[in-house]
């Protein structure tokens, strides 16, 4: 069965999207929300040193920064007001995520339906808060330690937190405006833009070192092939489901009998999604991290440990794969509950051939998706290593992992996939009204 993107392709057509009124608006409105974020990266927060921040952040690029800042499309970079960027708000989505498997009340509003996800929405945005403020209250702190702030003070640490702040909760509901009245999802959108962005400078800095003979002609051709040979496979995986068989037997409703159903319950072969090697890399950073703003304190310990945990070591090697491996099972487990998913087909009358309804359909779905989670984790494992791999023999940073493939490549698909179902559903109601519009005629004819 072709997925949303094939069928886009393969039926594009320049003038149904054209035609399409509502589709054209949300896309201008998505691009344009887009382009005011994009703005936003490059407007710096006030009382500011720039050569003296600049200085600070090389010293700590390699570390969780560095990450942060490829994400906000060099906000970081530049501690503009978006340096933040959305990561409070998805951090917050997680970590009610989380909670929401463990708290009971919690539990409870989620099976409400839109009710409860609206109160659910309204907890994840408190909680943005205080993750923002913490966040960039430790920002504001560390900006004036470092010298970087030109009148360090009350006032400064005031300011810096409250624009920093303010920053995260524009994105965040311009995110929600994205995903009410454009395209996509809005947060992934924010991620999305802001890793395309910082994709220009990867590749004019490979380039560059082509030129300059760090890197061999062959080694940047090989490279780019592979990119492309990792668009494809993430492509195939992030479509990959089992999809398991679910029979209803006959109803009877009143003096009607029904015959019996068969639908299938999918699921994903990655269920985490990226979650995972985001979490992973954060942790494999942090002491890079604190090694940097601890350097002038000479603290061989972390010195010791930031140099077997760089990047393209084994021992780096093996802690991320295993840390993608736990979190991809850890996630998985957290938001996907095969006894309710078994109690639900049972309620409603669903049972798996040869399986019998309750506990052994939740071990049977259990087993299978512990199998198929092991291979996403190793899917995704294999992902975020190969970049590392060619960087370690190449012995040059590319500025591009496997993680931001993935967020890149995933948005894409989903946002395709949401285009494609606007061209349709605009195809069906031309259809319907030109059906009408026969009728009619035909109507009128005959009288």
């Amino acid at each position: 069965m072709a997925s949303a993107a094939e069928q886009l392709a393969a039926n594009l057509n320049f003038g149904a999207i054209a035609k399409a009124d509502e589709l054209k608006k949300r896309i201008w409105f998505t691009l344009g929300a887009l382009v005011v974020f994009r703005l936003g990266t490059y407007i710096p927060i006030p009382g500011i040193d720039p050569e003296q921040f600049a200085r600070n952040f090389q010293s700590q690029a390699g570390g969780v920064l560095g990450l942060f800042n490829m994400f906000s499309g060099g906000a970081v970079e530049r501690m503009a007001i978006f340096a933040l960027n959305i990561m409070p708000y998805i951090s917050a989505s997680i970590i009610i995520q989380l909670l929401t498997s463990v708290i009971p009340s919690l539990e409870t509003l989620k099976k409400e339906g839109e009710s409860g996800r609206k109160v659910i929405n309204q907890y994840t945005r408190y909680l943005t808060v205080v993750l923002a403020l913490v966040q960039s209250w430790g920002i504001a702190v560390g900006l004036q330690s470092s010298s970087a702030a030109i009148d360090p003070g009350p006032f400064f640490l005031a300011s810096t937190v409250i624009t920093l702040t303010g920053g995260t909760l524009f994105l965040m509901w311009i995110g929600e405006q994205i995903t009410s009245r454009g395209i996509g999802n809005g947060s992934s959108l924010i991620i999305f833009a802001g890793i395309v962005a910082h994709l220009p400078t990867a590749i004019i800095g490979a380039l560059e070192l082509s030129r300059t003979g760090a890197l061999s002609s062959a080694v940047i051709l090989g490279v780019g092939v592979a990119a492309i040979g990792l668009v494809y496979f993430i492509v195939f995986m992030e479509r990959a489901q089992r999809r398991l068989l679910i029979n209803y037997p006959k109803r009877q409703v009143g003096n009607r009998m029904y015959e019996g159903q068969t639908s299938f319950l999918p699921l994903k072969l990655n269920t985490s999604g990226v979650i995972p090697p985001i979490f992973a890399s954060s942790l494999l950073l942090l002491p890079a991290t604190v090694a940097s703003f601890s350097a002038n304190q000479g603290t061989g310990f972390l010195s010791t440990v930031t140099t077997y945990l760089g990047h393209g070591r084994p021992l780096y090697m093996a802690l991320y794969a295993a840390l993608i491996i736990f979190f991809a099972f850890f996630y998985t487990a957290v938001v996907f509950n095969p006894q309710e998913t078994a109690d639900n087909l049972k309620k409603h009358g669903g049972f798996i051939p040869g399986i019998r309804p309750g506990e052994r359909t939740a071990a049977f779905i259990d087993k299978v998706l512990t199998r198929i989670t092991l291979i996403g984790a190793l899917y995704l494992t294999f992902v975020c290593l190969v970049p590392e791999i060619i960087a370690s023999y190449a012995s040059a940073s590319l500025g591009f992992g496997g993680t931001s493939l993935l967020i890149v490549v995933s948005v894409t698909m989903d946002t395709v996939a949401q285009i494609h179902g606007h061209l349709m559903a605009h195809q069906y109601e031309g259809l319907v009204k030109k059906a009408k519009l026969r009728g009619a005629s035909t109507t009128q004819r005959r009288r």
